[in-house]
């Protein structure tokens, strides 16, 4: 049953009764459909989804489910709607809401945790013990769009005030959906804490995040910063982004030695590991120095061993991140506003709402050499 709205519209931007909406089958099943536009309640926006971009866990999602929890399961077969990194045009403020106006541009975090457990209450709401619960009885206020709650491939959302930020005229689309990918690098040094310009950091997996990542740690003032990847193609990007040194693994003999050969023989300060493979995150550990910090950006999909006696010997630190936490996309968008960082050199191609399905094969087979691929709702 539809609530009855209660907040602000506003002529300019007429709000139709339904939308189109891409829903997940069974794995690796979408089907567009009409769905009923709802409308904000309290605390809460409605946003006209202007552009949306493909994230490599959308394709785990659509693929195999998780992280995705819905109605306490897996995603598939439940009029679930995935997609998270998008941004739009506020079209209808809820009840109480003034700290946006109808009509500004703003792009959007994923999570909104509960408020009311241990962890939202420091500040950590991409880590909710209520993650998940928000159907039926159990609605403790928890969402993650596009993996506890309808994402973004579709024309219409609904945001918490908490998850929004606005984004500046002269800012495209395009770009705006990268701010939570930004946002998501920036999380994960935030949560290694102590980086200090002059210090040595590594990026391993040059994908969207660790592209991103590499722009973000150079922003901050890490030095060197080493990208480490497979893909020349994808390597250059990141060099024009900031990075001191690029390493095709493909042609060094041994990547920990040369990374070494670059920092010294002690090793790297810092490694975000972007990856996700079993070889990666054991490079990361033997090229970190004692006392070194390393973020897990991406994982594996199956249990991997990894060398955690020369860990504990070396003192090495190791942190997992889920998302872009503790408004860590705020920060971003500040780096992206005064242009310390051009993050449209990793969108690479742009598609229509209808052709998900085919966004979706580029992303997931890397035609074209596709990078960052956006989805436009309205075209």
């Amino acid at each position: 049953m539809l609530r009855e709205f209660t907040g602000k519209t506003s002529k300019n931007f007429p709000i139709p009764k339904t939308m189109k909406a891409w829903v997940l089958g069974n794995p690796n099943e979408i089907f567009l459909i009409d769905k009923p536009v709802e409308m904000p309640g309290k605390a809460e926006v409605l946003v006209k989804i202007d552009a949306v971009a493909i994230c490599a866990t959308d394709l785990d999602v659509i693929s195999h489910g998780p992280p995705a929890l819905i109605q306490g399961g897996l995603p598939f077969n439940k009029n679930f709607t995935p997609g998270h990194e998008y941004m739009g045009t506020v079209v209808a403020l809820g009840p109480s809401v003034d700290e946006f106006d109808i009509g500004d541009r703003v792009t959007v975090e994923i999570h909104s945790g509960c408020g009311q457990c241990k962890r939202c209450r420091m500040g950590m709401y991409t880590s909710c013990h209520n993650y998940g619960l928000n159907y039926g009885d159990f609605d403790k206020g928890h969402r993650a769009n596009g993996f506890t709650t309808d994402g973004g491939f579709k024309q219409f959302a609904i945001n918490n005030i908490n998850t929004l930020i606005k984004v500046p005229d002269d800012m495209s689309d395009e770009e705006a959906t990268l701010v939570v990918t930004a946002g998501t690098t920036m999380y994960g040094l935030t949560e290694l804490g102590g980086l200090i310009a002059g210090e040595s950091l590594v990026v391993i997996g040059p994908g969207p995040i660790g592209l991103l990542g590499v722009s973000v740690a150079k922003a901050l003032g890490a030095g060197p910063v080493i990208l480490i990847g497979t893909r020349d193609s994808r390597l250059e990007i990141g060099k024009k982004l900031g990075a001191d040194h690029i390493l095709n693994i493909k042609r060094e003999k041994d990547i920990v030695e040369s990374v070494k050969s670059i920092v010294g023989k002690k090793g790297v300060d810092y490694v975000v590991e972007c990856a996700g493979t079993e070889q990666a995150l054991n490079d990361a550990i033997m090229m970190t120095n004692r006392g070194g910090k390393i973020c897990l950006a991406a994982f594996p999909h199956d249990p991997v061993k990894i060398n955690i006696p020369h860990m504990v010997i070396n003192n090495i630190y190791m942190f997992g991140i889920r998302g872009e936490g503790k408004s860590a996309t705020h920060r971003a968008m500040e780096f992206m506003k005064e242009k310390r960082f051009d993050a449209k050199l990793v969108h690479t191609h742009t598609f229509d709402l209808k052709d998900l399905p085919t966004a979706l094969k580029y992303a997931r087979e890397r035609i074209d050499d596709a990078i960052k691929i956006v989805i436009k709702p309205w075209s």
